[in-house]
């Protein structure tokens, strides 16, 4: 996989997790060809055959009753029980983010919890972008990889739009074969 396109992937997926899609949102899927077959051939054909509010209203129903209702892409509620957020450096995502120079305003942003899938979407972008390998492989193994593969197989269960069926699928093999990607540059490192 090359910088541009995970750099790419990785926004997009952020973006995608971060609220209800708007009508620039719907704009921009109608608009890249490319991205929508990537997602999957239902997406596709369900773009193709529905008006533009059609789908937004549709999306924000099943994003609403999926990311906001019934659970949230929230690390640590996924991973333990009690619901709870940690907060400041009690956070293991967030000592992860301080520790690597990635310096998150909660204030700036609607999301709650400094381990939604969102921001860790979006931190990984970052550490990309700067080029940082050994973090992006660490934060994958740590944290990414070990919560989001179980928690989107189990989401695509609730997903009533194809878009969200095809996102759910999508997410978990992008991070299987980032994580993969990752550990061969860690193994090429260590020969």
């Amino acid at each position: 996989m090359n910088k541009e396109y995970r750099l790419y992937i990785y926004a997009f997926l952020s973006r995608t997790m971060a609220s209800t899609p708007d009508k620039r949102y719907i704009s921009d899927l109608r608009g890249n060809s490319e991205l929508l077959e990537l997602l999957g051939s239902e997406s596709v054909e369900w773009f193709a055959t529905h008006d533009d509010a059609t789908i937004l209203d549709a999306l924000n129903e099943d994003f609403s009753s999926m990311f906001v209702v019934n659970t949230q892409a929230v690390e640590s509620f996924v991973l333990d029980a009690k619901n709870e957020t940690l907060v400041g450096l009690q956070n293991p995502v967030m000592n992860f983010y301080y520790q690597n120079g990635f310096e998150l305003n909660m204030d700036q942003t609607e999301l709650m919890a400094p381990d939604h899938l969102s921001i860790e979407l979006a931190f990984m972008q970052t550490l990309i972008f700067r080029d940082e390998q050994k973090p992006q492989f660490r934060f994958l193994q740590e944290h990414l990889f070990n919560w989001v593969v179980p928690y989107m197989i189990g989401m695509k269960s609730m997903a009533i739009t194809p878009f969200y069926r095809d996102i759910c699928d999508f997410i978990t093999e992008f991070v299987v074969a980032d994580y993969e990607y990752c550990a061969s540059l860690e193994e090429d490192v260590h020969e």
